[in-house]
């Protein structure tokens, strides 16, 4: 009886999460901070490390903590209706910046996929409370999984959103020999992307050295708590066959991949919002259930 009342009140609600607003309308797909007034962010004091800006919403375990994309911060689309989600239930949220993005501290050119890792991990050591699902968009996929393999005792679930595993790795290597070459000459990689004002990335050849000692995709990959991958078949800088090689790599056996047909990399839509929460919602409603 108590596990049934537990899942109607949840099924209540989501109900009233996705209907009474709390996600944004189809046409404001980001930069919800216009929206709603930005509140402080905390900042986490680390020793010999930059100071890292956050916000932590207290709550029941297990927890959610989202980890956005390359360049992207806390204030992002998925990473505030997912703490609006999670205050609708009463579960913990931490939402936050990597070093040298939003309003954390550092330089941007001296960032690498190890420091972000870190960045991660003090997260989980200094800030969280309980076990965690750890929600990763595109590069915080990555990291996600690097986290959880670091971290496996505080990891409840995970759940990856156009995850980009080995991604500026496999990238680069497909380039034709010469331009790597000028690459490596001039120490500076401009990729395109549509999402920055430039055109491209400029990614120091540096960081795309230093994320080789950070590729999973290699071999087994030993995580046992429940993955979710969802990837959008339209994505056009990570493609879906990634998600395919990650539940490949994954020993666990709770693993899904839900692919968006009409999907693109940022997943961002309304829709894609809504099965976000639908398959973190199912994730807590099955842990609680077995916990």
């Amino acid at each position: 009886m108590a596990v049934r009342s537990l899942r109607l009140s949840r099924t209540w609600a989501l109900a009233m999460y996705t209907r009474g607003g709390l996600l944004l309308p189809p046409n404001i797909t980001r930069h919800p901070q216009a929206c709603r007034l930005k509140s402080s962010a905390q900042l986490l004091v680390r020793q010999e490390l930059p100071k890292l800006a956050y916000h932590k919403q207290k709550g029941k375990s297990p927890g959610v903590i989202f980890l956005p994309g390359y360049l992207s911060d806390m204030n992002g689309h998925k990473a505030m209706a997912l703490e609006d989600f999670c205050k609708s239930l009463g579960h913990s949220f931490i939402r936050f910046d990597y070093t040298g993005c939003g309003d954390s501290e550092g330089s941007i050119k001296e960032c690498t996929i190890g420091k972000w890792k870190k960045d991660v991990l003090s997260i989980l050591d200094d800030v969280a409370e309980g076990p965690q699902i750890l929600v990763g968009s595109s590069m915080g996929g990555w990291l996600m999984l690097l986290a959880a393999l670091a971290r496996p005792e505080k990891i409840a679930a995970l759940v990856g959103v156009a995850p980009a595993a080995d991604h500026f790795v496999t990238a680069f290597n497909q380039l034709p020999s010469e331009e790597k070459k000028v690459i490596e000459e001039t120490g500076e990689w401009k990729l395109p992307s549509k999402y920055c004002e430039s055109g491209f990335y400029s990614i120091p050849y540096s960081f795309v050295k230093e994320a080789e000692n950070h590729c999973i995709l290699n071999g087994p990959i030993p995580l046992m708590s429940p993955v979710r991958l969802i990837h959008g078949m339209k994505d056009e800088d990570v493609p879906w066959h990634v998600s395919l090689q990650i539940a490949d790599r994954v020993i666990s056996t709770d693993i899904d991949v839900i692919l968006r047909k009409h999907g693109q990399h940022r997943l961002s839509e309304k829709d894609d919002i809504k099965l976000l929460v639908y398959t973190i919602d199912d994730l807590i409603d099955k842990l609680i259930t077995l916990g």
